[in-house]
């Protein structure tokens, strides 16, 4: 029944980890999350039951959160365990990463050994193109291009910078480390006045989380590395931070996709 009624309705977009229909009102867009789960520019791939689950209410609960305090984001509400509503928006082609411990390429390209605290947040930027492997660029790339205003990227390294008050804050009161980070942000236009919004989603796919006391990764590393249950580790998030599912099945061990 529910495949009878996602194939009536139009699709925008499909992506690795998400699939975008057209919304029940003008300007509005339903995001629906899959259990699917990517790394390396998707040369790894398995389908990890419940995963999808566990994002769309994590994702809700922050989102929700950042909302609250007067931070903007595309999301409207959740519609059900695995959509959600948000407002259409037009995505700056960038992913924003913010970092707080050195971890992941940053470590590879510079050579710090992971962990090792950052003397400030530093916040990245990567052109969004899975050809070309997302790439890191500068500002200077991104105003010559033409990607983003530098209102545009005022306001972004403004949302950036409050989200990671915002997510480390939350973190540490469960006794979990923000590592690093990665959003997406939109235009969203009302009229001829136009504003920048957190769009796409937050959750533990797009974040990197230790455990505080014994270091242990809770986030999508667990499936990049083979060090576990990946769904163990995001279901350990969700219970730490109060936002577990009701009424779900045990999930199912990872399958692998040829």
């Amino acid at each position: 029944m529910e495949r009878d009624r996602m194939a009536r309705r139009k699709k925008i977009y499909e992506g690795k980890a998400k699939i975008l229909y057209e919304g029940p009102e003008p300007g509005t867009i339903v995001q629906y999350f899959k259990d699917d789960a990517t790394a390396f520019n998707a040369q790894k791939k398995d389908v990890i039951d419940g995963k999808g689950v566990l994002n769309n209410r994590l994702s809700e609960f922050f989102m929700t959160g950042l909302n609250n305090i007067g931070v903007p984001t595309h999301f409207i509400r959740r519609l059900n365990m695995r959509e959600q509503l948000v407002r259409s928006c037009e995505i700056v082609p960038l992913e924003i990463i913010v970092r707080n411990f050195a971890a992941g390429s940053l470590s590879t390209r510079l050579g710090i050994e992971e962990g090792t605290p950052l003397p400030r947040p530093i916040v990245e930027y990567c052109y969004k193109d899975d050809k070309l492997g997302d790439p890191l660029v500068t500002e200077e790339h991104i105003a010559a291009f033409g990607w983003a205003s530098q209102q545009d990227m005022d306001d972004i390294l403004s949302l950036a910078l409050r989200v990671n008050d915002f997510l480390s804050g939350v973190m540490m009161a469960v006794g979990i480390r923000l590592v690093d980070f990665k959003i997406e942000c939109g235009r969203v236009y009302d009229g001829d006045f136009q504003r920048m919004v957190v769009a796409d989603e937050i959750s533990p796919d797009s974040c990197r989380l230790w455990d505080m006391e014994t270091g242990q990764k809770l986030d999508k590393d667990v499936f990049r590395r083979d060090l576990g249950s990946l769904s163990d580790a995001y279901t350990e998030v969700a219970r730490r931070l109060g936002v577990m599912p009701k009424n779900t099945t045990q999930m199912a061990k990872p399958k692998l996709i040829n």
